[in-house]
């Protein structure tokens, strides 16, 4: 059974060993120091033990005369045995050498010498056979899942096509230098992450970010490993080593999730280790107690050891819980590499289980629900004001600031068709605004208390839509102002009214801005509870509170700031695309895409799994118990025995296998 828990525990790492282009028929499954190949090969010996096994049946049942002799038949049914038996004996000797005594492969040994002991042969073999052929079978069905989720995974090219002196070479992307120039050529995958060199390039994202819509990068944008060029011959400077990729991140995340398993398969892990020892006890009972009851009642109760140890070996095969050990990890990994396959990231199988509890929501504003890049949407002007001259000299002060909502300006100026001149005494003020002499005219520009430092009056601006005000003065006179606003996400609304429709009903907006702007989005969000001018340990504050009330929460976040409260929630939520790596590393979910609507996806993927994983658990331990009770009482032979046990495992895979078909969107 410790043996049968090795091979399902560690079914997470042989796929991301496959991803590191290992052959998943050569992972052997260690733990406790033994591997298992048992069920990788092919059907051939399977299917000469099912001839000779078919043949024996035959030959016994029309009494053939050559099948009369006792030792003829007995070689027979052996040589018959060994094709599949001497497979499951290696096994167990080196389950035993590693002192795991209680395990599947001594439960089917114990169980078919035991037939061959009473003289039950063909039951001997099949009970092997069949048992092989099922391990066999459930073998292949997880190696599907693990290939699959693999390749959404590792999509890294083997080679890269690198620039040097004036010719393309071929070489291990991993000896690709910074700054040197890739070629990527059409239908090609990106093996490097860098920025385009082209005008601009047509790139397939799914693998990355499970967005089905190609994404047009622009001269100077990003490019990351893993994306696919479609159309063009795409050039790429190389800004990231290979180890450093954001897909190589991704990997990293998910090889780690191994390590972290849900309630349920700890719940398994500990079972295993009672179970078996439990059942070969009973079965030992099984045989012994009626014996005793037979001596003690001095012949009023007649014992026949044959009937009686067979009933026992029947309760040995059915005890094997292959469907209990194999579905429950494979579920929750199937549920991880369907959300992977969409763009979200669980770093573990607990935190799969986790998004389950949640019944609060709190979420960072910008960069989270907004895009974080600023828009303007209205121009006021005082009168006598034209909006030209406004923008003109406006724009050509703010026009060497970084600063986003400077940035805004300018663009949206360039929009309009007008163009910017140098600006003398550039002075700009952190957090106020900016002063500069344009065209000889004396600028200020920036928020209200900027203006009236410099002791100009100004109107009273609008606060009621969420908009950010950049006051405008020139000479000392207030001339007009430019409203901005950060533009909500496509799908921010969305995100809320899922939410709400996943029973999510307490949910919240964290933000470091202004009240009045965060209360403004919040009744676009339709959002019951906004909170602005948060410091980072402020949401901490609320989260924690959250908590205390015995809510369990999830925070989604992006920025270096909001790394605490993502380690504090009960499930943090990053958003990966343009997260900060301290958000990035703080969280237990990973939002490849920056699409919010991934929360209530993963959510989804989360009660999704969890409901298979309790089919699987109830479903095998009911049919179990049943046929369990059939056999002790003798109405169960070890062919039926042998095909429930590898019937219900085979259910339970295919059930898990489920979750990779769901379509969650």
């Amino acid at each position: 059974m410790e043996s049968m828990k090795a091979r399902v525990e560690t079914v997470e790492m042989p796929l991301l060993e496959k991803a590191g282009k290992v052959n998943v028929d050569e992972v052997c499954e260690c733990e406790e120091g033994h591997c298992h190949h048992h069920g990788h090969g092919n059907f051939a010996w399977p299917a000469v033990s099912l001839l000779m096994l078919v043949a024996g049946i035959i030959c016994d049942s029309v009494g053939a005369a050559w099948f009369e002799l006792q030792a003829f038949k007995t070689m027979w049914f052996v040589l018959a045995y060994l094709p599949v038996g001497l497979p499951v004996l290696s096994e167990a000797w080196h389950a035993i050498k590693s002192k795991d005594f209680f395990n599947e492969f001594t439960l089917m040994l114990i169980a078919s010498i035991g037939a061959f002991a009473i003289g039950e042969y063909p039951e001997a073999v099949a009970v092997m056979l069949f048992y092989t052929i099922g391990e066999m079978l459930q073998h292949k069905a997880v190696e599907r899942a693990t290939s699959n989720i693999s390749k959404l995974l590792d999509v890294r090219p083997a080679v890269a096509s690198v620039l040097r002196g004036n010719t393309y070479v071929e070489v291990h992307p991993q000896s690709v230098a910074l700054h040197e120039q890739i070629e990527v050529k059409p239908g090609g995958r990106v093996p490097l992450d860098g920025v385009l060199i082209d005008d601009e390039a047509l790139f397939d994202t799914s693998a990355l970010t499970g967005e089905s819509v190609p994404r047009c990068v622009k001269k100077g944008e990003e490019v990351l490993a893993g994306m696919i060029s479609l159309g063009q011959v795409s050039h790429v400077e190389v800004t990231k080593p290979y180890s450093q990729s954001e897909l190589a991140r991704i990997l990293e995340i998910v090889k780690n999730a191994s390590a972290r398993k849900a309630p349920a398969e700890r719940f398994i892990s500990r079972f295993a280790k009672v179970y078996t020892p439990v059942v070969m006890a009973l079965a030992l009972l099984i045989v012994l107690v009626p014996a005793i009851v037979a001596f003690v009642s001095q012949g009023t109760f007649e014992y026949v050891f044959s009937e009686w140890l067979y009933r026992g070996l029947v309760f040995l095969v059915i005890s094997c819980p292959c469907a209990l050990v194999i579905s429950v990890p494979l579920g929750y990994f199937a549920g991880m590499g369907a959300a992977s396959r969409l763009g979200v990231l669980f770093k573990g199988g607990n935190y799969l289980y986790a998004v389950t509890k949640i019944d609060c929501v709190a979420f960072d504003k910008t960069g989270t629900l907004t895009s974080g890049k600023f828009e303007v949407n209205d121009v006021l002007l005082e009168q006598g004001i034209k909006k030209e001259k406004l923008l003109r000299l406006l724009a050509s002060a703010e026009s060497k600031s970084t600063h986003p909502m400077a940035k805004a300006v300018v663009e949206y100026a360039v929009k309009c068709g007008i163009s910017t001149v140098e600006g003398d005494a550039v002075h700009e003020i952190a957090g106020h605004g900016v002063e500069a002499v344009v065209d000889g005219v004396n600028v200020v520009a920036g928020n209200i208390s900027l203006l009236e430092s410099r002791g100009i009056k100004t109107p009273k601006m609008p606060t009621n839509d969420g908009a950010t005000v950049i006051a405008c003065a020139f000479d000392g006179k207030y001339v007009g102002a430019v409203l901005l606003s950060d533009k909500l996400k496509e799908t921010s609304v969305e995100t809320i009214a899922q939410l709400k429709e996943l029973g999510i009903s307490d949910i919240n907006l964290l933000s470091g801005d202004k009240k009045e702007v965060v209360d403004a989005y919040a009744r676009q969000l339709h959002i019951d509870g906004a909170h602005g001018e948060l410091l980072p340990e402020d949401k901490v504050n609320c989260v924690e509170n959250k908590i205390k009330e015995g809510r369990c929460v999830a925070f989604v976040g992006d920025g270096m700031n909001d790394a605490p409260v993502l380690a504090l929630s009960n499930v943090g939520i990053a958003m990966g695309g343009l997260g900060s790596d301290a958000a990035i590393e703080s969280a237990d979910v990973v939002i490849q895409t920056d699409n919010p609507v991934r929360v209530a996806t993963a959510i989804k993927v989360g009660r999704y799994t969890h409901g298979i994983v309790k089919q699987n658990i109830i479903g095998a331990i009911s049919a179990k118990a049943v046929v369990l009770v059939a056999g002790a009482l003798g109405f169960a032979s070890l062919w039926m025995a042998v095909f429930a046990d590898v019937g219900v495992a085979l259910l339970a895979v295919m059930n898990s296998m489920r979750i990779l078909g769901k379509n969650f969107k």
